[in-house]
């Protein structure tokens, strides 16, 4: 269990989620890192050229100072890194079960607010925009690839998806165990 509360406190250290656009003009790709607190990307500019050419279709810039999530989130890390510490202390099963079924809850919470993210991105498009393509919308995929036009958008979990993923078997193995 200590393990897994651990594993949980190592998203301050690695993104959550990784979402990466190739298209012909860029064949290396462009790597954007959602992590608990911001949004980064493989180069100091990544996201400057994204909302470059999200500008052009209609879709909004991504502004981390404006999605509130990234502002809590991290409360959430650290209170789970707290309950977690408290049910090590503890070391009874029905303290690791709680803690495993609020880590399920509040995951699932989390991958639901990403996906209503996503659809709003790839939706909510300016009627104004310099290209348009009608009936096209551009919401990236949650899991998996997508092409988008002349962009294939690949989405899936960066090192800190895998440790929250890890931290959630640890918990339920602890509480089996205890069991």
């Amino acid at each position: 269990m200590a393990v897994a509360v651990a594993s949980i406190l190592l998203l301050f250290a690695f993104p959550l989620w990784r979402i990466t656009l190739e298209a012909p003009q860029f064949p290396e790709g462009l790597h954007m890192y959602i992590w608990i607190n911001k949004i980064s990307g493989s180069s100091e500019h990544i996201l400057q050229n994204i909302n470059i050419l999200n500008h052009y279709i209609g879709m909004q810039p991504v502004e981390p100072d404006s999605i509130p999530e990234l502002q809590y989130f991290p409360y959430i890390v650290i209170g789970m890194g707290v309950l977690g510490i408290g049910a090590v202390i503890a070391n009874r099963w029905y303290y690791y079960l709680g803690w495993f079924l609020l880590l399920v809850v509040l995951g699932g919470l989390g991958i639901y607010d990403f996906y209503l993210w996503l659809y709003d991105y790839g939706h909510n498009l300016d009627p104004q925009a310099p290209i348009k393509v009608p009936g096209m919308t551009y919401q990236p995929p949650l899991l998996g690839r997508k092409e988008l036009l002349n962009f294939v958008a690949y989405s899936y979990p960066a090192t800190g998806g895998y440790l929250l993923l890890l931290s959630g078997i640890l918990s339920f193995l602890a509480f089996w165990s205890k069991k």
